[in-house]
């Protein structure tokens, strides 16, 4: 059964809804629920990475560590469930593509056993392209964050 529930105004997704809200699949789905959704301004997904991720035989075998491009399209991800939260079922589906990545920063490494919180709000839209600021965090620390736009576009 998929679970979307609402709490003091916000809204939080579990994994079978977010599948599906947004096309992405194993081993290509980055979050494993969203909580603390406010449509059109902001969401919080979140991902509990574990030593099973696909990405850790190669990044790297003696010291695992997550790719960054892989926290960022885990603030994708979380974004485009923002998006298809804010703009109904008709959404649900959609591709989401990226535009433009600024400002990246990347603090602190996220490996095994880490709970990323991603945190994205939305900074402004016009028609089927979309801003956001996201943050991912570790134990409150911040470990990486960017600037990011896509376009959402029908399948």
């Amino acid at each position: 059964m998929n679970v979307e529930t609402k709490t003091s105004g916000a809204t939080a997704v579990d994994i079978l809804r977010i599948m599906e809200m947004i096309p992405h699949r194993y081993p290509f789905l980055m979050i494993d629920r969203v909580v603390d959704i406010i449509p059109d301004t902001s969401a919080v997904g979140i991902k509990n990475v574990t030593i099973n991720e696909p990405f850790f035989a190669g990044h790297f075998p003696t010291r695992p560590v997550m790719p960054g491009v892989l926290i960022i399209e885990a603030m994708a991800q979380t974004a485009a469930v923002l998006v298809v939260q804010t703009l109904g079922s008709a959404s649900e589906g959609k591709l989401v593509y990226f535009m433009t990545v600024d400002e990246a920063r990347f603090r602190k490494p996220v490996m095994p056993g880490d709970t990323l919180h991603i945190h994205v709000t939305k900074e402004r839209n016009r028609r089927n392209v979309w801003k956001f600021r996201g943050e991912a965090k570790v134990n409150g620390t911040l470990v990486a964050e960017a600037i990011f736009a896509a376009m959402i576009l029908d399948d």
